[in-house]
């Protein structure tokens, strides 16, 4: 979808979740909840720290625990429709792209309110 370097300006608002970030370490273990339904390339994850929306293909094994194979980030970009931001990485299997504002600030954002410039 993108390419990293790239910018992108938000065509709609970006809303954060009120939870608190997670971020999972490769080799740890963690408990393995529901599929997502609107984005099923995630699966609810419960570590130390919290809990979070993690892709699948990112742990090994299945429900109710899994090892965590890549280090994951849940930080999500709040961002408002019409800022424009800058494409760290893409994660096209997944429909998100981690994103660097003008204030430095970075997280994930959906690719469906992304338009690359």
């Amino acid at each position: 979808m993108s390419v990293p370097g790239a910018s992108a300006r938000l065509t709609a608002d970006h809303e954060i979740p009120a939870r608190a970030p997670l971020r999972v370490r490769a080799g740890k273990t963690v408990r393995v909840g529901d599929r997502d339904a609107e984005w099923p390339a995630f699966v609810l994850v419960r570590a130390e720290g919290g809990e979070g929306w993690v892709p699948s293909r990112h742990l090994d094994g299945a429900r109710p625990e899994a090892r965590v194979v890549e280090a994951y980030d849940t930080t999500e970009l709040p961002a408002r429709s019409g800022v424009v931001v800058e494409i760290v990485a893409d994660d096209d299997a997944s429909g998100w792209a981690w994103c660097r504002d003008a204030a430095g600030r970075e997280g994930w954002v959906p690719h469906r309110v992304l338009h690359v410039l």
